[in-house]
């Protein structure tokens, strides 16, 4: 845990809990995980990078956890069937995913070319669409329970020079509401966060603690997030404690959905002669 986050859950509040999360290996998968630990659940964490899951399993080993955590490109159903066999074999079943794993490039929307768009959708959507009906139709729906998160962005509204991410980011929204709509007679939840600017080395690629510093300071709160806080929110929907919460979009961003963008519109570009 980072100094000076303290969760609030208490030790057994996921007891007796498998969960799965994506992309567990780094950043708020990490955290996320490693919360579910703390609060009592088995987890299973995968990625496409050996060494980020293996020295995460083994980090969570440390603090205790039974943890079952494997290499698995998610956009690949093959490997994601693979990997879900692994999961039944070690625990038998998941009460709780999380599909962190996603990612996309900064690009502005006149460069983003169809085959950059549809790489971006196939890891957010198509691939998240994959973990989540396998993980329902083999344990969740036969079992009439399950939580099932999703990890969106803030602002809601689009984000410049992310076109591409923006709107398979909110397809998530959409996706946990009709799921909710439809899964909530098996007992099975679904619910959206929302997260903003948060505190990872996945923001390196962007500028690192510069561009994180600037941001930062159009966040209402005057801070980025810590990955500690989206993985304790998760954790606590999943619990007793958020049993009646489902089909809707959690924002975990200091502000910045109610604020906007926060910065002034780029300069109207001269027309070309």
């Amino acid at each position: 845990m980072t100094d000076g986050f303290h969760s609030p859950l208490a030790p057994q509040a996921n007891a007796g809990k498998v969960a799965l999360v994506t992309g567990g290996g780094t950043g708020i998968g990490r955290a996320t995980a490693l919360e579910f630990a703390r609060t009592g659940a088995a987890i299973a964490i995968c990625g496409r990078r050996r060494e980020p899951i293996e020295a995460a399993t083994a980090q969570l080993e440390t603090s205790g956890a039974e943890v079952f955590g494997a290499t698995c490109d998610v956009r690949e159903p093959e490997q994601v069937a693979g990997f879900l066999d692994g999961v039944a074999e070690r625990f038998g079943h998941i009460d709780v995913l999380v599909n962190n794993a996603g990612g996309q490039f900064a690009a502005a929307a006149e460069d983003i070319s169809l085959k950059g768009l549809r790489a971006v959708h196939r890891l957010n959507i198509d691939a998240v669409w994959q973990v989540t009906h396998e993980v329902a139709t083999r344990w969740m729906i036969p079992r009439r329970s399950g939580s099932i998160f999703f990890l969106g962005f803030s602002p809601r509204r689009g984000i410049p020079m992310m076109a591409h991410s923006s709107m398979a980011r909110s397809a998530l929204e959409t996706m946990a509401a009709s799921l909710s709509n439809e899964w909530s007679r098996y007992g099975v939840r679904a619910i959206c966060i929302a997260a903003g600017l948060i505190e990872t080395e996945g923001l390196e690629p962007y500028g690192g603690q510069q561009v994180l510093a600037e941001h930062a300071a159009m966040v209402p709160m005057r801070r980025a997030g810590l990955p500690e806080e989206v993985g304790a929110t998760i954790a606590f929907l999943a619990s007793a404690g958020g049993a009646y919460i489902t089909g809707s979009t959690v924002l975990v961003d200091g502000g910045s959905d109610a604020w906007g963008q926060g910065t002034a519109p780029p300069e109207l570009e001269p027309p070309r002669a």
